[in-house]
């Protein structure tokens, strides 16, 4: 505690991304450190579990020291502890959790467990001080693509998310096939904006009717089917709009699906979050939808939709002051329900 503000120091460690933040009732962000890896990966196209733990390792103390120290409190000052635990790279997610418990022990703190999803939607709450439980939440990341019904700070209800591919993932394995590079999500969101989104009609997967579930896989396949058949009678490929193509086909599927949901739940709000929220294609779509049908819509700005520890103490917060605790026994989960 600190000029009477209930602390929360929070670790992120779900993949490739060092981060460690601390909070002031919740919602006040004092500091919010990331160590990424981005630039590591590069090298390999994508994340490598046991690389990324290693790094976790060696970056998570010099990163928990330096958000202490950018917020102006120290160890004695914090009031609860908050970390990832799933869903997640295991080895990663054991790097965060395995210094919370210490600290959390050490400090006599007590510590909470979150989900990494939870902790996207609830940087909305960073970004709008006003906003409130309930509404609707479109989550859209590498590794997740759900639509969720937000009841309450601490509990959501899942009801769209993706059979196969999530969303990011199917941007980062067709930025690969063009030559694009790691990660696809910005580098495909670029090269788009030279390209005619119409040149190239690739389908829209939009499942049984009613679904508000997502599948991208086809779509993944399709394009790899359009590059493959383009190579081998000579054709030449315009890569802008291949990724302007694809690129307007998941937007499509995405804002009709989030749009249907938003409106059989009628609050009027409508909350983005994940990495891929910070895509300038998305947002604009999904901001002329709303207005359309007067819903208002909530876009955390691009440093709280990616991986961060801010979100996480957020989340940690609200499940702490709902009377919710974890042991020192919680443990790091691939898979992890919502």
């Amino acid at each position: 505690m600190k000029d009477g503000k209930f602390l929360t120091m929070a670790f992120e460690s779900s993949c490739d991304e060092t981060a460690v933040a601390v909070l002031a009732d919740g919602r006040q962000v004092l500091s919010n450190v990331i160590s990424s890896q981005i630039d590591i990966f590069k090298n390999y196209g994508g994340v490598v579990p046991e690389i990324a733990a290693r790094h976790h390792l060696e970056n998570i103390n010099e990163v928990m020291d330096r958000a202490l120290r950018e917020a102006g409190v120290t160890l004695k000052e914090i009031d609860l502890i908050g970390v990832t635990h799933g869903p997640g790279l295991v080895g990663a997610l054991l790097i965060g959790i395995a210094t919370a418990k210490a600290v959390a022990y050490a400090a006599d703190i007590p510590l909470i467990g979150v989900h990494h999803i939870m902790g996207h939607i609830s940087a909305n709450f960073i970004q709008f001080p006003r906003l409130q439980p309930p509404f609707t939440a479109l989550v859209t990341s590498g590794g997740h693509t759900n639509i969720a019904d937000m009841q309450s700070y601490t509990c959501c209800k899942v009801i769209g998310s993706t059979r196969d591919d999530a969303v990011g993932e199917a941007y980062d394995k067709v930025a690969r096939v063009l030559g694009l590079g790691y990660p696809g999500g910005p580098k495909i969101d670029k090269i788009a904006r030279e390209g005619d989104p119409q040149a190239i009609h690739f389908k829209r997967i939009m499942l049984e009717k009613d679904s508000y579930d997502f599948s991208f896989s086809g779509l993944k396949t399709a394009v790899l089917n359009y590059i493959n058949s383009a190579k081998q009678s000579g054709r030449e490929i315009n890569r802008a709009d291949v990724a302007a193509g694809f690129q307007q086909a998941v937007i499509d599927v995405i804002v009709e699906k989030s749009m249907a949901a938003a409106r059989k739940m009628d609050y009027g709000k409508l909350a983005l979050a994940g990495g891929v929220a910070a895509n300038s294609k998305l947002r604009a779509e999904l901001e002329k939808a709303c207005r359309k049908e007067n819903i208002e819509l909530y876009v955390p700005e691009p440093v709280l939709c990616t991986d961060n520890a801010a979100m996480i103490g957020c989340a940690a917060y609200y499940r702490y002051m709902a009377g919710e605790r974890d042991g020192l026994d919680i443990d790091a989960y691939a898979s992890l329900p919502l």
